[in-house]
C-alpha cells in the first residue's frame, strides 16, 4: 500500500474539500503527461490506480514483432525476444503490456507531471469555493474587514475575499480592520483568478434577511414580509402579514421590549426601522405605511395606483417627513402615488373631499379612520426612531427603475 500518497489525498480531501476521485484523475493525467515528455508520445500509455491501496501501475501497450530489425518505433513495438522476458506465452502480433518505471523519468518530465497535479488542485479549489459562495448568492453572510482598496473595502468571508464597492456602502459608515460585519451577497462571478464576490450594505434584501435570521416566525413561514422600502443608513419601512390570526406580525418582528428589532438596528448602525401591518385594502395599507402620522381620510384608486390622503394640519409635516422621506418610503412600500394635503388645503382641492365620491361607485376607496394614542403615535404599529417635523405639502410616487427621482 502506498501510505504516503493515501495520507496526502486524505489531507487534501479534508482541507480543500476536493474529492479523491478528482485527485486520482489528476495523478493519472500527470503520469501520461510525463510519459509523453519522456518518450515523445503517449498514445499507447495506460495508467491504473487502485482506489483502496493507492498503488499505481503505468504501462505501455506494444505490438510484438519478430526481431530487433523489425522494430520501427520503440514506443509502439517490442521484439519477440524481449516480449518473452515479460510473458513466456508472447508471440508475434500480440499486444503486450510493458511496465513503465516512473523513477526513470527525467527531471523535466517529473516537473511537468508535478505541475499538472498542482494545476488541477488549484482549479478544483477555485471551483469548490465558487460553488460554495454561489449557493449563498442573494443571502447574508458575516465577514471580517481586511483593508481599504481605494474607496472600496476588501472583506474576508472565510475561504474567499469579497469586494464592498463604494456604491454599495452606506454613507457615513466607517469600518476598522478586523471588524466583523454582515453583508448581502449581490453576485458571484467565476474568473480565472478565482471567484469574484460582490457584496452590499445598502440592498433592501439585507434588512429582509436579517429579519428572517432574527425572527423565528418569519423563518418558519408564520409571518411573511410582504413589502420593504429602504433608504440605506436612514430609514426602512417593512410591511408584514401573519398567516396565523393568533400571531401578531408586528409584535413578532419587534420582540419583547424591542429586542429583536433593536438587534437589527444595531447591526445597521442605528438605521431607523418602521414595522407596519400589511393590508389587502389599499386604503388601510397606505394609512399604515404613513405611520406614525395621524390620518383623517384616504381615497385610493387601485386602477390608477394613486391615493389622496388628508391629514390634520399639525400632522402634515410628520406625514411627509424630513425632506419627504416618510411619504416617499410609504409610496415605495405600497406602490401607490401618494398625494398628501392638510385638512385646510383639502377643503378646496378636488378629490380630497367626501362629496367628490358620493355619486361614484367607490367601494374600495372609503375613508379610513383609526384611533390614536394621546401622544399621537399610531396604535398597533411598530415605529422606531420617529420622524422629524419637516417638509411641506408634496406629491410622492415610486419612481421607475433606473430613475433618479427617488434620491431627489
Amino acid at each position: 500500500m502506498n501510505k504516503e500518497l493515501k495520507e496526502a489525498l486524505d489531507i487534501l480531501e479534508k482541507e480543500k474539500e476536493i474529492s479523491k476521485e478528482t485527485l486520482f484523475e489528476a495523478i493519472e493525467n500527470s503520469l501520461i503527461t510525463a510519459c509523453k515528455q519522456h518518450f515523445g508520445k503517449a498514445d499507447n500509455v495506460k495508467v491504473e490506480i487502485d482506489r483502496d491501496t493507492c498503488d499505481f501501475l503505468c504501462y505501455a501497450e506494444k505490438e510484438v514483432v519478430p526481431t530487433e530489425e523489425d522494430v520501427e518505433d520503440d514506443c509502439l513495438q517490442i521484439p519477440l525476444e524481449k516480449a518473452r522476458e515479460i510473458s513466456r506465452t508472447a508471440k508475434v502480433g500480440d499486444m503486450i503490456h510493458v511496465e513503465i518505471k516512473s523513477k526513470e523519468f527525467g527531471r523535466i518530465a517529473t516537473q511537468n507531471a508535478k505541475n499538472v497535479i498542482l494545476q488541477k488542485i488549484r482549479e478544483e479549489e477555485r471551483s469548490v469555493v465558487y460553488n460554495q459562495y454561489f449557493e449563498k448568492e442573494k443571502d447574508v453572510v458575516t465577514g471580517v474587514v481586511q483593508r481599504y482598496l481605494g474607496r472600496n473595502i476588501s472583506i474576508n468571508l472565510g475561504k474567499a475575499d469579497a469586494i464592498l464597492n463604494e456604491s454599495e456602502q452606506v454613507k457615513g459608515e466607517v469600518f476598522k480592520p478586523t471588524e466583523r460585519i454582515k453583508v448581502y451577497i449581490l453576485e458571484v462571478k467565476n474568473t480565472p483568478k478565482g471567484p469574484r464576490i460582490l457584496v452590499s450594505r445598502t440592498h433592501p434584501e439585507l434588512v429582509k434577511r436579517l429579519f428572517e435570521a432574527e425572527v423565528t416566525e418569519i423563518r418558519d413561514g408564520t409571518v411573511e414580509i410582504k413589502s420593504i422600502a429602504r433608504e440605506a443608513g436612514s430609514r426602512t419601512k417593512l410591511a408584514v402579514w401573519s398567516h396565523n390570526p393568533n400571531v401578531d406580525a408586528v409584535g413578532a418582528c419587534v420582540g419583547m421590549n424591542g429586542s429583536r428589532v433593536n438587534a437589527i438596528v444595531d447591526e445597521l448602525r442605528g438605521e431607523k426601522i418602521d414595522v407596519v401591518n400589511w393590508d389587502e385594502n389599499p386604503g388601510n395599507l397606505i394609512q399604515n405605511a404613513l405611520s406614525p402620522a395621524k390620518i383623517v381620510a384616504v381615497f385610493a384608486d387601485p386602477d390608477e395606483r394613486t391615493a389622496k390622503v388628508v391629514v390634520p394640519d399639525y400632522q402634515l409635516s410628520l406625514a411627509i417627513g424630513k425632506e419627504g422621506q416618510n411619504a416617499r418610503l410609504a409610496a415605495r412600500l405600497t406602490g401607490y402615488k401618494i398625494d398628501i394635503k392638510s385638512e385646510t388645503q383639502a377643503k378646496d382641492a378636488p378629490g380630497f373631499r367626501y362629496e367628490d365620491y358620493l355619486d361614484e361607485d367607490y367601494e374600495d376607496d372609503e375613508p379610513y379612520d383609526e384611533e390614536f394614542s394621546e401622544d399621537g403615535e399610531f396604535d398597533g404599529e411598530g415605529e422606531f426612531g420617529g420622524n422629524e417635523d419637516f417638509g411641506e405639502e408634496g406629491d410622492f410616487e415610486e419612481p421607475a427603475e433606473g430613475s433618479e427621482e427617488a434620491d431627489e
